[in-house]
């Protein structure tokens, strides 16, 4: 595809207007409007309105991108100008392409689902308000938060992840020998002794919090909870898997980790190489010495 689209009085830059959410189509003129919607949330005005301006200048359709954009097939480039002030009347933004800090993504945490361990709807806007569109120099990236060990956002395929977890801890005088925690445990982490009581292999753990959650007598509960850390990961072409380079994190350092990650990718990446293959390239203790020690 051409680097530039040009018309009488005009020559538009393509790799501009793709960096800004203006992906160019196949076909002459017409564009996909990305649109920036954090956590995949959105109101039922917003929606409301994308319908109305999707109808005006798009197709029949919107389409709903992996990480949770809704994208505007079909509008022609006259009428980008008039798409983007109608949204802006309802506070919808336009999402970015290129080497930068993508959109974050996110499941529904703990708001409402009962697997949640962490408020990742909460942490997902605010690393979008304050990040989002951050040149990165080298190539995209994607910020991705699950609430709990599930990880049903997939920080196992994100330049950098944040997982919730909740380390447990166990109260022998309350418990009865029940046996339901070593039942519930899928990791191994918990087995029951002779009197049924729990014996904790804290080396298996994952801290998903189910044995808090079945225990009838509360014996098990909340030591501390924080994010296991996730980077490199991408998926794609040629897929990689993140390292899971920390647990338990504090979410205070959220930013911080942000920043110093983001920092350190563009110091140390080559050329257009993911956050990933520069991790693969210098080492893994690399990264953990620079960023998180």
């Amino acid at each position: 595809m051409d680097q530039f689209l040009e018309d009488k009085n005009t020559k538009i830059n393509l790799a501009e207007m793709k960096s800004g959410g203006l992906i160019k189509q196949r076909q002459k003129d017409l564009f996909t409007v990305r649109l920036r919607v954090p956590g995949g949330r959105l109101s039922l005005v917003k929606m409301k309105k994308i319908v109305e301006v999707a109808e005006k200048y798009g197709a029949d359709y919107v389409h709903l991108s992996v990480r949770q954009s809704v994208e505007i097939p079909y509008v022609n480039i006259k009428n980008i100008d008039n798409l983007r002030k109608e949204l802006e009347e309802i506070g919808q933004k336009i999402a970015s392409c290129g080497p930068r800090v993508r959109v974050p993504t996110a499941c529904s945490g703990c708001e409402y689902n009962p697997n949640g361990l962490m408020d990742v709807q909460k942490w997902c806007l605010a690393i979008d308000e304050k990040f989002f569109g951050m040149p990165t120099d080298h190539h995209k990236f994607k910020i991705s938060l699950s609430g709990c060990p599930i990880d049903c956002f997939r920080t196992t395929e994100a330049d950098l992840g944040f997982q919730g977890q909740m380390e447990p801890k166990w109260n022998e005088e309350t418990c009865v020998g029940c046996t339901l925690c070593a039942k519930a445990c899928q990791e191994g982490a918990i087995v029951s002794d002779k009197d049924g009581k729990p014996v904790y292999d804290k080396s298996k753990c994952i801290y998903c919090a189910d044995c808090i959650r079945v225990c009838p007598t509360e014996s098990w509960m909340e030591n501390r909870r924080g994010w296991a850390i996730r980077v490199g990961g991408k998926h794609g072409r040629h897929p990689l898997e993140s390292f899971k380079v920390a647990d338990l994190v504090s979410e205070d350092k959220t930013f911080e980790i942000i920043e110093k990650t983001v920092e350190w990718y563009k110091e140390s990446g080559i050329g257009r190489e993911r956050i990933g293959q520069t991790i693969r390239r210098l080492g893994v203790h690399k990264f953990k010495e620079d960023v998180l020690k």
